[in-house]
């Protein structure tokens, strides 16, 4: 009994590690993804801001994040493994063995939440991209990962009434991996963070033309899009929270099965569309169309068939083109399509939930996306303003024509290409 119990737990703990370093690595794929679709000029600061974001939400969750989320949970430095002759003490009383619960190291859950934070945080350094000062958008990170996300967190994954007036997960709300408390949550804060923005420059024309910016370095792009893709094996699969016994072993299989399946129906289905629409087999398109895939399936990978994942990822693929194209039409400028991934289809994702999880409700599900986008958006909206008012958010119209790459960061990413290198 002591032997399996030992088993189980290096077991658990060693897959929850695996996963968040699987979703760690996600946080390359943001980099890539975001490199390749701005422009040469720009690579270098949105690529600082990736690894400053990452590096902030490690900290902020630990000093504060994790406390919030989890209602008075530790601080990192007070993180201990269970007490293990307690708990095996707890399981060989139960009749039905080691399938009753995850065990695994509290230190491996803080690891594998605090990559779920910089994830949200990634979403917004996309669509801010090319004209939003490094500082301003880093301070802006600080509150995000300690503060905001957190507090939303706790009114889902942590089980904590929403401001005290009615729980989530009493009203039948379900978000398996975070379409809705992860991915809608960071597109919430980009939202509010373009609007007081505004457009690059050149994009929009007075009589309403769209100009097209192209991206510096698609091959890039499409590489971080394969690394989002592989990481998003950890940050669906890692959600099942153990691997101890055949049960979870066989819903983690389903869980990564469905996972590759919805992305790969949302590529088909965005690329199709993008021929239909543009005449055009649209890189950019598929590649977006694969991660609406994703997004779409994370709220509940584990309970549809593969089949049904496909039909939602294609889904999710259709979804997104038309919202790209929809939010240029409102001038919203964003110039990685993070808020529509992220956002339109993560609400996208969190509606289909109770279609296979007969344990939510559609009444919760909106309930909770409406609560989950008012907070981070409002909250998100303050502290944009403030930061506004105080140090100010956009660069000037100058340093935006000469590049951020210069200006913020003093290095360019391709100096032989343009020129500055002698």
């Amino acid at each position: 009994m002591e032997q399996a119990f030992h088993l189980q737990y290096a077991l658990d703990t060693f897959y929850f590690l695996i996963c968040g370093a699987l979703v760690m690595w996600m946080a390359a794929g943001f980099s890539m993804l975001e490199a390749g679709l701005v422009r040469a000029k720009n690579t270098t600061e949105i690529l600082t801001k990736n690894i400053a974001l990452y590096a902030i939400a490690c900290i902020m969750y630990m000093v504060c994040g994790y406390a919030v989320m989890y209602d008075g949970g530790i601080f990192l430095a007070g993180i201990e493994s269970v007490d293990v002759d307690a708990t095996l003490g707890e399981f060989a009383a139960r009749e039905d063995g080691f399938t009753g619960g995850a065990v695994y190291s509290a230190a491996s859950d803080f690891f594998f939440q605090v990559v779920f934070v910089a994830t949200a945080m990634s979403i917004v350094s996309g669509a801010v991209a090319e004209r939003m000062k490094l500082w301003a958008f880093l301070a802006f990170a600080v509150v995000m990962t300690g503060v905001i996300y957190p507090l939303e967190g706790s009114w889902t994954w942590g089980g904590q009434d929403v401001f005290g007036l009615y729980n989530l997960g009493d009203l039948g709300f379900s978000d398996f991996a975070g379409s809705g408390i992860v991915h809608m949550a960071g597109a919430a804060a980009a939202l509010a963070g373009v609007l007081l923005l505004g457009a690059r420059k050149g994009k929009y024309t007075k009589d309403g033309k769209i100009n097209a910016i192209p991206g510096a370095n698609l091959p890039m792009a499409t590489l971080g899009t394969f690394i989002l893709w592989m990481g998003w094996f950890g940050f669906n699969g890692g959600s099942v929270l153990k691997l101890g016994d055949i049960a979870n072993a066989n819903s983690v299989a389903m869980v990564f099965l469905n996972t590759n399946a919805a992305a790969a129906g949302g590529a088909v289905a965005a690329l199709i569309l993008a021929r239909i629409l543009f005449n055009k087999a649209d890189l950019t398109m598929a590649l977006n169309g694969a991660l609406a895939g994703l997004v779409a399936i994370t709220a509940e990978p584990s309970t549809p068939t593969a089949l049904e994942a496909t039909l939602f990822g294609a889904i999710g693929g259709l979804i997104v083109v038309g919202s790209i194209v929809a939010l240029d039409k409102l001038k919203i400028d964003d110039p990685v399509g993070a808020i529509s991934v992220h956002g339109t289809v993560g609400l996208f994702g969190l509606l289909i939930v109770p279609l296979t999880n007969s344990g939510a409700t559609f009444s919760g599900q909106i309930i909770g996306a409406v609560t989950i986008f008012a907070w981070v958006f409002i909250a998100s909206l303050v502290v944009w303003g403030v930061l506004k008012a105080a140090m100010g958010i956009r660069v000037s119209e100058e340093d935006e024509y000469q590049g951020l790459d210069v200006v913020d960061c003093g290095l360019e990413a391709y100096p032989d290409f343009t020129g500055s290198r002698k």
